[in-house]
């Protein structure tokens, strides 16, 4: 099975009302939909964006450019597509976006080959467990007043869930833990509850309020320095008893063998994007199994269950709805914990009438 063509269509999805985070305010996402096509009719697919919709025709860009490393390969060759790729960008660097387009056609063939084989990847790959504890990241933003907090953490609740995110990154540390308290208080005790500061935090503001939170027994502080802070972040890991999760704007499994080095974090969190695609995501997961650390996901829910359901290492799937409308099928749950598709490849195939009505407004 050899790969014809590599197409790429960008969608913007905008949110029903703009969110806030220490990032700043998100509204809407330039979404790249990855088409991979083989001479034997069969098709991969996998899904790449940016924020605010900033910067996509560049990353597109990648994934274009990238398509003569792949384009009349074998489809099955997926290692050797990615030594190649990682070959190819030396000059531009083993960072940023041209992992992005190395990752965007990594979970495309991957999608692929599910598809040729009629096996959903997590088998695939090896195959660990067919169901992954989930928790609802889609609200609890830092633009949410207190109320707005207790009513969204209990709408989770009444949606199953058993784990959920907030998000850190007021001023005054005094009011970050008061909107903790709210919202442990409003799930009880038994909910795993985590925060998340987006890299908004100094070492030293990080340990300050991170010894405020551990009343509230977290199930992780998330990343509280910026992403390129590894020393720093090892340095509050061990100052902290709350476990520290970080990972999501790390690269490849070099970055990721680093932070275990340090022990930068209690819980690594590889982005499918970012990472490198399965292929790289697979690596650093079983690098932290052998370091006896779990491992989550960022984002992408669709396709980070199908990876996470192949590691035993694997902790949650992060469920963050955003991008859920561009699909024909919805992931199911069951009693908090995500269903791994037995369908093919990913399990979920590009929604074309909702794209393209969404590409027309």
């Amino acid at each position: 099975m050899k790969v014809t063509a590599i197409e790429t269509t960008p969608v913007v999805v905008a949110l029903p009302q703009p969110i806030g985070s220490a990032l700043g305010q998100i509204a809407r996402f330039g979404c790249i939909l990855v088409i991979l096509r083989t001479d034997q009719g069969i098709t991969g697919e996998n899904l790449i964006f940016t924020l605010n919709d900033r910067r996509t025709k560049v990353l597109r860009q990648m994934v274009d450019d990238l398509a003569d490393v792949v384009v009349g390969r074998d489809a099955g060759h997926i290692v050797g597509f990615w030594a190649r790729a990682w070959k190819d960008i030396n000059f531009l660097g083993h960072k940023g976006v041209p992992v992005v387009g190395i990752s965007a056609i990594d979970g495309a063939l991957w999608d692929a080959l599910g598809q040729a084989t009629g096996l959903p990847l997590y088998r695939l790959l090896g195959g660990a467990q067919d169901r992954v504890p989930a928790y609802h990241s889609g609200g609890l933003w830092l633009s949410r007043s207190v109320d707005e907090l207790v009513a969204e953490a209990r709408s989770f609740l009444d949606q199953g869930f058993l784990a959920m995110k907030m998000r850190l990154g007021k001023a005054d540390p005094a009011e970050d833990a008061a909107r903790v308290r709210a919202v442990r208080e409003a799930v009880g005790p038994q909910v795993a509850l985590m925060a998340d500061a987006n890299q908004g935090q100094s070492e030293a503001q990080a340990i300050r309020l991170g010894r405020m939170l551990e009343e509230f027994q977290l199930a992780w502080f998330e990343e509280p320095l910026p992403a390129w802070d590894l020393d720093g972040l090892a340095r509050v890991a061990a100052a902290l008893d709350t476990p520290i999760a970080s990972g999501e704007t790390e690269y490849t499994r070099y970055g990721f063998r680093r932070m275990l080095e340090l022990r930068s974090a209690d819980i690594l969190m590889p982005d499918l994007q970012r990472v490198g695609g399965v292929s790289e995501f697979m690596r650093v997961g079983h690098m932290a199994e052998s370091h006896d650390v779990p491992v989550s996901s960022h984002l992408f829910p669709e396709t980070s269950i199908q990876v996470l359901g192949a590691l035993s290492n694997a902790s949650y799937l992060e469920y963050m709805p955003w991008f859920s409308q561009l699909y024909l099928e919805a992931l199911e749950f069951e009693g908090g914990r995500a269903v791994v598709p037995e369908r093919p490849g990913w399990g979920f195939r590009f929604d074309w009438d909702r794209i393209r009505r969404l590409q027309d407004q």
